[in-house]
C-alpha cells in the first residue's frame, strides 16, 4: 500500500503532507540502504579471510616453546616440546 492510498484520518492538510513527505523519504532511504547492504554482503562473501598460519618451535637451537601466528611471536609455552 502506498502512502497516497492511505485513508484520510482527519489530520489537517499541512501536517499530513509533511508526514507523507517524510514517509516517502524514509521508504526511499530504506530501499537505498537495503541495496547497499546487499552489495556489501556480496563483496564480503567473495573474499574470505585466510586461515591464520600457526608455527610452533621446540627444536634444538630454536627458541624453546615459541608459538608464532602469521609470522609474529604470540608467546612461549614453557615445558612443551610438541603440539
Amino acid at each position: 500500500m502506498w502512502i497516497s492510498e492511505l485513508p484520510y484520518l482527519g489530520v489537517p492538510p499541512a501536517p499530513r503532507r509533511l508526514r507523507t513527505l517524510l514517509a516517502a523519504l524514509l521508504l526511499r532511504s530504506s530501499h537505498a540502504l537495503e541495496t547497499l547492504a546487499v552489495r556489501l554482503d556480496i563483496v564480503g562473501a567473495a573474499t574470505p579471510a585466510p586461515d591464520p598460519l600457526l608455527e610452533f618451535y621446540a627444536e634444538a637451537g630454536a627458541r624453546e616453546g615459541a608459538l608464532y601466528v602469521d609470522g609474529l611471536l604470540l608467546g612461549r609455552i614453557t615445558g612443551v616440546t610438541r603440539l
